[in-house]
């Protein structure tokens, strides 16, 4: 398998943990030191364990949990043990408010780590439109 579609198909193992909301086995597919950025947040979360905590507070709060997420207009690019990943995703959640279907754009930066490509960074924003 050549890089560009070792890093699909990383990709693809975190979105569909992600949209069986497999909390570890998304976590997993993400290097302890990742950073994330989320359109609901006001800061950076500056680990993997910041993102874990997050999470538990999105349940604590709201009883957040993901239904489902579907992901199109995927690219890749490589640059050695680097690699993008953007796409665009339609994803259900649902909370206490009720079921939310919601549309953003994202990228993932990946990191090749001992043939392993596991993501660092998340970028997440509304679609906008």
């Amino acid at each position: 398998m050549d890089d560009k579609q070792a890093v699909l198909a990383a990709a693809a193992a975190l979105i569909a943990a992600f949209a069986a909301n497999d909390r570890p086995r998304y976590f997993a597919a993400f290097a302890p030191e990742a950073t994330f950025i989320f359109p609901n947040l006001n800061r950076v979360l500056t680990s993997r364990a910041d993102y874990e905590e997050e999470w538990e507070k999105w349940i604590r709060d709201v009883d957040f949990t993901v239904i489902d997420c579907v992901s199109t207009q995927q690219h890749v690019a490589v640059y050695g043990d680097v690699g993008i990943f953007t796409h665009q995703t339609s994803t259900q959640t649902v909370t206490t408010d009720g079921e939310q279907t919601l549309h953003e754009r994202e990228t993932i930066i990946f990191h090749r780590v001992g043939g392993e490509w596991l993501g660092v960074h998340e970028h997440l924003s509304p679609l906008p439109g």
